[in-house]
C-alpha cells in the first residue's frame, strides 16, 4: 500500500491559524479519499510558518469496484417517474431489470462503479480542498482566482510505494504539483526533491526546518529554561505564548536579553504583558524576589555573532515600549494617590450598554446589590459597597486603556496606592473571577460579595432588556457569568435565595431602562423587597401605599419582574445541569430536585441532587423508584377514573396481609426519619430513609391487589399508595426520574 505526502508551501501563515489549518487539511483530504473509496491506515498533519503538511500511511492503491442494487418504480409507472430514476442511477431504460414482487413488477437497477487509481482520486480531492479551504481570512494575488491565506508558491504531492515515488499530477491556477520543497528562507535557500515522508522530514531538518510544532515548542522551552537557569533565574510559564512563538519560527534559536534598570521597578505583570503582547518575549524572573529582570526572544535563524545584533535591536524596541508603560504607571499612581474617585466619576461618560446606561450607573447598581449580599457572604456592608465602587476605577486609567487585559490587576495596585485596606484592593482584581471552569474562585468575603454582585447585575440587566443567549451565540458571556455565580455559591458554601436578589436587581435595571419610573417608588419597592424577600408582597405593599398614584410604567413591573426572574432561574437550572454532568449526575435527577421548594437556593439544590444521585445508584434506590412509579401510576389512574383525590390517609385496621401491615409501619418509620433529616438539610439521611422503603413496597405489590372488588379495601389501599407518594415526594419528585 502506498503512502501519500502533501505539502502546501506559501508565504508566512499567521501563527494563530496554523493548528486549525492543519486539522482542516487532514479532515478534508481524508474525508474526500474515503468518500472516493480509498481507505488508509493513519494520517498526521504538521505545520510550520510556511507550510501545511499531511502524511498518510497505508493508502489503497486504487478504489475497489462496487455494485449497488437500487429498487425503482413499478413497471408501468409514469414516464417522468422512470426517467427521474434513470437520471439518479445514471443508466438507460434498457439497462433496467424487471422483477416480480408481492406488490407487482418493479424495475431494479444495478449500478457498477469501476475502481479508479489512487492518484486520480487524490488529484480531485486535493484540488477541491485547495480551492475551498476554510481560512478565517484569505487573499488573492497575481492574475489567478485562487484565494489563500498568503500567496501559495508550490504544491508537493507524491505517492510512495516499494517501487519508488511518483508525483500525483494536478494543477491549480498555474501551480503544478512537484516532488520538491524549500528549506529555511535564509539559512538554506533553494529547492530540493524528496521521495517519502521520512526523506522529506530528514532533508528539512538538514535545511534548518523543524517540521513538528510540538518539537519546536519543546526546543524553545528547553533552551529558554537552560539560559535562565545559567543566570540563576527562571522563565515565567506561558503555554499560550509558547504555542504562538513555535508558529513564528522554523528554526528556533532562544536568546536572553537585559531589561534596562529604570524599568525593573514596574509591576511584574506590566512588564510581562508589555513584552508578551508587543514583542512576543518570554519573561524571566528572579525566583527569590518574583521580579522580572530579563527576557527571552526566539529568533528564526542562527547568526555569526550568536544573536548579538538581534538582541540589540530587540532591547532598543523594548525600551521604547517600556518607557511608555513607565509613563502610564507613574501618571496613574499620582492620580490614585491624590483622588482615585476622579476615575469613577469619569465612568459617567462611558456607556456600558445603550439600554442599561453608563458604567457609573452600573457601578451604583453593583454597589447597592453588594450591600444586600453582605449579610449572606459575611462581609461588612460598608466595606462591600466601598469595594464595589472602587473595583472598576482602573477602567479609566492610562495603563488599562493601553493594556485592557490588565484591568482588575492594575486596580489592585491603584486601590492600595489610594490607601485602602488590602482586602478592599484585592476586590478590584478578584471580582472578575471565576472567568472559566478552571479559574480559581475567590474566597475572601469582600471579593465573593462584589464578584456575585457584578455577575448578577450583568445577568439581570441583559434579561431585563431581553438580550439572552441563543443557540451558540452568547455575545455578553452570560453563560460564563451564570457558571461563575454557581461556582461562587457552591465553592464558598453560601446559602442565598437567588429569586430575592434577581428581583431587586431587575427592578434597578428597569429603573435604568425607563427614566419615567418614579424614583421614590422604586426605592420604596427595593426596601420592601429587602424586608419581605418576595417581590409579589413587596409590590402589593407599595401599590397600596401609592393608591391611585402608580404610573402605567410602574404597574408593568408587576408581571415583568417575576417573569424575568423565573426565566433567569430556569437559565441557571439549565447551566447547573451542564455543571453537574461532569460529576455524573443526570439531568432527570436534577429535575427531580428542581421540582422541590427552595430550588433558587443552588447550594441546597445541589446537596439534594448529590444525595439523590447516590441513592439511585444503589439497588434499593433504583428499585424504589420503580415501586414509586408503579404506585403513582395506579393512584393517578384511579383518581382520574373516580374523580377524587386519595389523600385522606389509610387505616391499618383494613389491612389484610402481613406485607400490607408492614408497609404501614415502614411508612410511619420513614416519615419519622425523613422529616427531621429534611429540617436539618441532611439529605443523605433523608434519601437513605426513603430507600429503606424499597423492601416493604416490593413486598406489598407482590402480595396485594390494589384494585380489588371490595370498595373499602380498594379505597384504603389507594390511600396507602398516596402515603407512599407523599413520603417519597417530600424528598424529591421521583416521577421525573427516567427509566
Amino acid at each position: 500500500m502506498p503512502d501519500l505526502l502533501i505539502e502546501l508551501f506559501s508565504e508566512e501563515i499567521p501563527a494563530r491559524m496554523q493548528t486549525r489549518a492543519g486539522e482542516d487539511l487532514k479532515k478534508r483530504i481524508t474525508d474526500g479519499l474515503v468518500e472516493g473509496g480509498l481507505t488508509y491506515a493513519s494520517a498526521a498533519a504538521l505545520t510550520t510558518p510556511r507550510r501545511l503538511t499531511l502524511a498518510i500511511e497505508g493508502l489503497l492503491a486504487e478504489s475497489p469496484t462496487t455494485r449497488e442494487e437500487r429498487k425503482g418504480p413499478k413497471v408501468g409507472a409514469p414516464d417522468k417517474a422512470i426517467e427521474g430514476f434513470l437520471r439518479g442511477a445514471g443508466l438507460t431504460r434498457d439497462q433496467l431489470e424487471e422483477r416480480d414482487t408481492p406488490k407487482g413488477a418493479v424495475y431494479f437497477a444495478t449500478i457498477e462503479k469501476v475502481g479508479r487509481p489512487a492518484a486520480e482520486i487524490i488529484a480531485e480531492v486535493l484540488e477541491a480542498t485547495i480551492r475551498n479551504f476554510p481560512w478565517p481570512k484569505s487573499m488573492r494575488w497575481g492574475s489567478g482566482g485562487l484565494r489563500w491565506v498568503r500567496p501559495l508558491h508550490s504544491i508537493l504531492c507524491i505517492l510512495t510505494d516499494e517501487t519508488g515515488a511518483q508525483i500525483v499530477p494536478m494543477e491549480v491556477d498555474g501551480i503544478k504539483t512537484t516532488d520538491t520543497t524549500e528549506g529555511h528562507r535564509f539559512m538554506a535557500p533553494g529547492r530540493f526533491a524528496v521521495s517519502s515522508f521520512e526523506d522529506y522530514a530528514a532533508k528539512l531538518k538538514r535545511a534548518f526546518v523543524v517540521l513538528s510544532p510540538d518539537e519546536r515548542a519543546e526546543h524553545i522551552w528547553n533552551d529558554a529554561q537552560n539560559l535562565a537557569f545559567a543566570a540563576g533565574l527562571e522563565v515565567v510559564d506561558d503555554k499560550g505564548l509558547l504555542a504562538e512563538v513555535a508558529g513564528l519560527v522554523e528554526w528556533p534559536v532562544a536568546l536572553m536579553g537585559q531589561i534596562d534598570d529604570e524599568f525593573l521597578g514596574l509591576p511584574p505583570e506590566v512588564l510581562q504583558t508589555s513584552m508578551k503582547e508587543h514583542q512576543k518575549f518570554f519573561s524571566v524572573k528572579n525566583p527569590k524576589t518574583g521580579r522580572i529582570e530579563r527576557f527571552i526572544t526566539v529568533a528564526n535563524r542562527e547568526t555569526t555573532d550568536n544573536g548579538a545584533t538581534i538582541l540589540a535591536g530587540n532591547q532598543k524596541v523594548l525600551s521604547a515600549r517600556l518607557a511608555d508603560a513607565k509613563f502610564f504607571w507613574e501618571n496613574d499612581l499620582r492620580v490614585a494617590k491624590s483622588d482615585i474617585a476622579q476615575w469613577t466619576r469619569a465612568l459617567e461618560n462611558v456607556t456600558f450598554h445603550n439600554k442599561l446606561g453608563t458604567q457609573a450607573e452600573r457601578i451604583d447598581r453593583i454597589a447597592a446589590l453588594a450591600r444586600e449580599l453582605a449579610s449572606v457572604t459575611g462581609a461588612d456592608a460598608d466595606q462591600a459597597e466601598k469595594a464595589a465602587r472602587l473595583a472598576k476605577a482602573d477602567l479609566s486609567s492610562e495603563m488599562v486603556y493601553e493594556f485592557p487585559e490588565l484591568q482588575g490587576l492594575m486596580g489592585r495596585y491603584y486601590v492600595e496606592a489610594a490607601g485602602e485596606d488590602a482586602a478592599v484592593a484585592a476586590v478590584a482584581q478578584e471580582h472578575y473571577s471565576p472567568l472559566g471552569p478552571s479559574d480559581d474562585v475567590p474566597t475572601a468575603p469582600l471579593s465573593v460579595t462584589v464578584a456575585l454582585a457584578d455577575k448578577l447585575d450583568t445577568l439581570t440587566g441583559f434579561w431585563a432588556i431581553d438580550e439572552k443567549p441563543t443557540g451558540s451565540k452568547d455575545p455578553f458571556a452570560l453563560r460564563r457569568a451564570a457558571l461563575g455565580v454557581t461556582r461562587l455559591i457552591l465553592e464558598n458554601d453560601l446559602r442565598l435565595s437567588l429569586d430575592r436578589f434577581f428581583d431587586s436587581q431587575l427592578v434597578r435595571a428597569e429603573s435604568a431602562i425607563n427614566d419615567s419610573l418614579p424614583k421614590s417608588s422604586v426605592e420604596d419597592l427595593l426596601e420592601e423587597i429587602a424586608d419581605h424577600g418576595v417581590f409579589g408582597a413587596a409590590f402589593q405593599t407599595v401599590k397600596e401605599k401609592l393608591g391611585d398614584g402608580p404610573t402605567a410604567d410602574f404597574l408593568k413591573l408587576e408581571n415583568k419582574v417575576p417573569d424575568a426572574s423565573d426565566d433567569l432561574l430556569s437559565f441557571f437550572h439549565d447551566r447547573l445541569k451542564v455543571f453537574l454532568r461532569d460529576e455524573g449526575i443526570r439531568h432527570d435527577i436534577i429535575d427531580a430536585c428542581i421540582a422541590m421548594d427552595g430550588n433558587d437556593d443552588l447550594n441546597l439544590l445541589v446537596k439534594r441532587a448529590r444525595a439523590l444521585n447516590a441513592v439511585i445508584a444503589t439497588e434499593d434506590g433504583e428499585n424504589l423508584v420503580q415501586g414509586f412509579k408503579r404506585a403513582n401510576n395506579i393512584l393517578t389512574q384511579a383518581e382520574e377514573k373516580d374523580g377524587v383525590e386519595y389523600s385522606y390517609g389509610a387505616d391499618i385496621k383494613f389491612a389484610e396481609t402481613d406485607s400490607e401491615k408492614a408497609l404501614f409501619g415502614a411508612l410511619e418509620a420513614a416519615q419519622a426519619k425523613i422529616d427531621p433529616a429534611l429540617k436539618a438539610e441532611d439529605f443523605p439521611a433523608a434519601m437513605s430513609a426513603m430507600a429503606d422503603l424499597r423492601g416493604p413496597v416490593d413486598a406489598f405489590f407482590e402480595d396485594v391487589q390494589v384494585n380489588t372488588d371490595n370498595d373499602i379495601l380498594r379505597r384504603n389501599r389507594l390511600n396507602l399508595l398516596s402515603q407512599i407518594r407523599q413520603v417519597c415526594s417530600s424528598v424529591a419528585d421521583l416521577s421525573r426520574i427516567e427509566g
